[in-house]
């Protein structure tokens, strides 16, 4: 029974020691304790505060549009982002009933310009062109989801194994 209580323990030992050697290293406190909080990673890796000229992804959805003739023509429903994180378009529902049978439109970021509210409320956005010509405009269409997995092989399939010859 020692004997079985040595080894388990000796294997445990082992296995910590082995965990503690792979676990990254921490840096070590300085002489006046833990490191400051105030001192964040590279400026590269973190913004602290929005810039005059940035907007923000939950402001700017429901934001109006407005036309060329200064109608609106529909609101900020979505926001097309490419793999590099920049914005790629905007999409706007176009036409329809409290967003019922409304199409969605997707225009090119550098087609909007900022404008203030007539009502002193929200800033709008303007696009160069018509409700007419964005109801003639194509739907967007994004990609389709990719079906939901289980992790389970679907029923009727075989078992993985090796290739048989």
């Amino acid at each position: 029974m020692t004997k079985t209580f040595i080894i388990v323990a000796a294997a445990g030992v082992w296995t910590i020691s082995m965990a503690l050697a792979q676990a990254p290293e921490r840096p070590a406190a300085g002489p006046a304790g833990p490191p400051d909080d105030s001192v964040s990673p590279g400026s590269s890796q973190i913004v602290a505060t929005q810039g005059q000229n940035e907007w923000l992804a939950s402001k700017l959805k429901g934001t109006a549009v407005l036309g060329s003739d200064n109608q609106k023509v529909g609101d900020i429903v979505d926001i097309l982002l490419d793999k590099a994180g920049q914005v790629r378009a905007l999409i706007v529902g176009v036409g329809g009933v409290l967003g019922v049978g409304a199409k969605e439109v997707a225009i090119e970021l550098s087609e909007f310009r900022e404008t203030p509210a007539g009502d002193g409320n929200k800033a709008q956005l303007k696009v160069p062109m018509t409700k007419d010509q964005l109801s003639q405009a194509p739907n967007f269409k994004p990609l389709p989801s990719p079906p939901a997995t289980t992790g389970s092989a679907p029923s009727g399939s075989p078992p993985p194994g090796p290739p048989s010859r």
